[in-house]
C-alpha cells in the first residue's frame, strides 16, 4: 500500500489528546484578526491566545474577530512537502458552502499534482465543520489505522459525511444577535426567558434549529434523548462533544452520554478559535454518526417534536 497523508483543516476542532488518541500527526493551520490589532494563527490548542481571551474578545461588541484559511500559497508548500517525500495527500476542508479552503485546497493540489504526476491529491469537501468535520477525521484514521488503503478512506468519507449529526444548546443569544442571526429584541427574551436553541447540522454543514429547550438541565436531557433516537447503536460508537468554554457543561453532557448510551469512548474539546469565531461562546454540543441527513432535516424535526414531547 502507497503511504498518505489525512490532512484536514484547523476547523476540526480536535484537541491534543485527541490527535494523539488517532495518531493525528498534521493539519493546515489559518488566521484569525481581531480589531485591537492582533493577528495570529488558528491552532488547535490555546498556544495563540488563551481561551478566556479568545472567548471575551467575540463577547464584546467593541470587538470584531474575524478569520481566514491559509493561503493558496501555504497549501501548495504543504502539499508540496508531502510529494516530494512521496507521500499521497487525502486533503478534508471544511464545507465549501461556509469556507473557500476546499477551493484553496483543490487549486494547489492541481499545481502539485503537475509538477509530481506519480503522486496522487484528492480534495474532499467535506460538508462539515468544527466536531462534525472532526469526527470524521477520527474514523478516517481509525480506518487508515486498520491497514485501509486512501481509496478505501475516501469511500468511507463520501459514502458517510451526510450522516454526521449534531445536537445541543447554545446559552449566550447575546452574541449570536450581534452577529445578526436574530434580533436583539429576540436574544433579550430568550436570555429572560432561560431558552436554549438546539440544533443538528443540515446537507450544507450549517446548523438548522430544531428545537428551544427552556432551561439547560431540559436541553442536555433533549440532546441525550435525541441522541439515543438517531444513534442506536451509539455503544458501537465514538463520540465526540465540542463545547465554546462551556466546559462545566460540556463534562455534565459527558457523564450523561456516558451513563444513559455507554458509548465506545467519548472525547471532549474546545471549539477553537477558526471554529469559535462563527460558532460564538455558550455552545455545547456531541457528535455521533445515524443515518443520512433528511431533506430540509425532516425527519430530524420530527424525531426531536416527539422528544420534546417526552420530556413534558
Amino acid at each position: 500500500m502507497h503511504p498518505y497523508i489525512i490532512l484536514t483543516d484547523v476547523t476540526c476542532d480536535l484537541s491534543p489528546e485527541i490527535r494523539s488518541f488517532f495518531g493525528i500527526t498534521d493539519y493546515i493551520q489559518g488566521y484569525v484578526s481581531i480589531s485591537d490589532g492582533r493577528e495570529l494563527e488558528t491552532r488547535l490548542d490555546w498556544s495563540q491566545i488563551s481561551r478566556e481571551d479568545f472567548y471575551r474578545c467575540l463577547g464584546d461588541r467593541r470587538m470584531k474577530v474575524s478569520t481566514a484559511p491559509a493561503s493558496p500559497e501555504e497549501y501548495y508548500q504543504i502539499f508540496k512537502k508531502y510529494a516530494e517525500e512521496g507521500t499521497d495527500v487525502l486533503s478534508v476542508s471544511i464545507s465549501s458552502v461556509i469556507s473557500s479552503t476546499y477551493h484553496v485546497a483543490v487549486s494547489a493540489a492541481e499545481r502539485v499534482a503537475a509538477e509530481y504526476p506519480e503522486r496522487r491529491l484528492y480534495c474532499l469537501d467535506s460538508r462539515r465543520m468544527s466536531g462534525s468535520m472532526g469526527l470524521l477525521i477520527c474514523y478516517a484514521y481509525e480506518l487508515q489505522r486498520q491497514g485501509k488503503t486512501m481509496q478505501e478512506v475516501i469511500d468511507w468519507l463520501e459514502s458517510h459525511k451526510m450522516c454526521v449529526h449534531q445536537m445541543g444548546p447554545i446559552d449566550d443569544l447575546m452574541v449570536v444577535a450581534r452577529r445578526g442571526r436574530i434580533s436583539m429584541g429576540k436574544a433579550i427574551m430568550g436570555s429572560f426567558a432561560g431558552v436554549k436553541p438546539m440544533g443538528d447540522c443540515n446537507r450544507e454543514g450549517y446548523v438548522t434549529v430544531l428545537t428551544k429547550a427552556k432551561g439547560m438541565k431540559k436541553a442536555l436531557a433533549a440532546t441525550v434523548a435525541y441522541v439515543k433516537e438517531m444513534a442506536p447503536d451509539a455503544a458501537e460508537q465514538y463520540l465526540l462533544i465540542v463545547h465554546s468554554d462551556r466546559e462545566a457543561y460540556a463534562e455534565l453532557l459527558r457523564e450523561k452520554l456516558e451513563q444513559e448510551l455507554h458509548p465506545k469512548k467519548i472525547f471532549v474539546s474546545d471549539a477553537y478559535s477558526a471554529s469559535g469565531t462563527n460558532i460564538g461562546p455558550g455552545m455545547v454540543g456531541v457528535y455521533f454518526m445515524g443515518d443520512e441527513v433528511s431533506t430540509e432535516l425532516a425527519r430530524e424535526k420530527e424525531i426531536m417534536n416527539r422528544v420534546m414531547e417526552s420530556l413534558r
